[in-house]
């Protein structure tokens, strides 16, 4: 076989930590995905968990096959054993808290038909904006997000894949180290080595959003600080890149890291400005009133002063991750988000 097209075999790998409650959803959707391709294979590790996620896979019996770790050792880690382990041609990546669209799996193999492409990215929808402002404000970044690699996509390639659903050929998948975040470096190293990324709107996830601020702070903490940590990692490599590849990285990756920064820069300008031509009160009061603008838009439950806080939250949060990635923290393993989980 080539590796790709329709004739292509197709593996389904995820990673879990203590998701028992997610997981009946989570196994009957992986039903439907093998009644639409009987022959997908389904492979899952469970990251050291404390509560039945183990149990409940293995519970299934051979058509999951399951790897259990007694210990904490990272998403990374168990996608690497996953992969050796694979028989596919193709593996398709996903999460624990995801749900996949049966007609992904018959899109990626015809995606794969293309010798050029080497990861094909999913497109994900979260189920849950109303449920407040933190909620609608990651969907919403999610949805540009989602414009921009569909942009990216079609001028050659995206810039790297989401955990939450992409694909790649088996034999180019790099081992990550345990310590790095696997959906960017796995998808920017097939970059590198010389093939596309695209994106592909059928191939179709959902998923609930964080709707905690404090849950979703930490996990742009953590998630800034890994892929800072990939991103000087394969920076020597990236920037040997075609150009317009380079400008898209830069434009796309790179300068958002450093978001907050640039937006205090504007604050100082501005207060040094006023002060420059005379408006002495006006510099005075400026940080004041910021700082009453932040109060009012965090005691605000919902509405746009709201959303335009959570969206300097998450800058916020991103501009600490890079300096945690700076000071040399590495957040292996990973905390779930409770708020982004149904409950009940």
């Amino acid at each position: 076989a080539g590796g790709g097209g329709d004739g292509a075999t197709l593996s389904i790998a995820f990673c879990a930590y203590n998701e028992a409650a997610t997981l009946p959803e989570k196994i009957e959707n992986l039903r439907c995905l093998r009644e639409a391709a009987p022959d997908l294979e389904v492979l899952a590790y469970s990251d050291g968990s404390s509560d039945d996620t183990a149990r409940l896979l293995e519970a299934e019996g051979d058509w999951i096959r399951v790897f259990a770790s007694e210990q904490r050792l990272g998403k990374s880690h168990g996608m690497n054993t996953l992969v050796q382990a694979a028989r596919g041609e193709l593996i398709m990546f996903t999460d624990a808290n995801v749900l996949v669209e049966p007609a992904a799996l018959r899109a990626v193999r015809q995606r794969f038909g293309d010798p050029e492409i080497g990861c094909v990215c999913g497109r994900l929808v979260y189920t849950n904006p109303d449920e407040g402002a933190t909620a609608a404000t990651g969907a919403l970044y999610w949805r540009l997000e989602e414009w921009v690699k569909a942009l990216e996509s079609r001028t050659g390639s995206t810039m790297g894949a989401d955990g939450a659903l992409f694909a790649v050929r088996r034999k180019l998948y790099p081992m990550v180290p345990p310590d790095i975040i696997d959906d960017m470096f796995v998808s920017l190293s097939i970059l590198c080595d010389g093939h596309r990324v695209v994106r592909d709107s059928e191939l179709l996830a959902f998923e609930r959003s964080t709707t905690d601020s404090g849950d979703e702070f930490r996990r742009k903490v953590r998630i800034a600080c890994q892929a800072f940590n990939c991103h000087r990692l394969l920076w020597p490599r990236l920037r040997r890149l075609p150009r317009l590849d380079v400008f898209k990285y830069v434009s796309h990756k790179l300068l958002r890291w450093f978001g907050i920064y640039f937006v205090l820069l504007g604050i100082a300008a501005a207060v040094v400005a006023l002060w420059g031509l005379g408006f002495g009160p006006g510099a005075a009061a400026l940080p004041f009133a910021l700082a009453l603008f932040y109060w009012l838009g965090w005691r605000a439950e919902s509405g746009p002063l709201a959303q335009i806080v959570e969206i300097l939250r998450a800058m916020a949060a991103t501009g600490i991750g890079l300096l945690k990635s700076r000071q040399g923290e590495r957040f292996q393993t990973w905390e779930l988000p409770r708020s982004s989980r149904k409950t009940g």
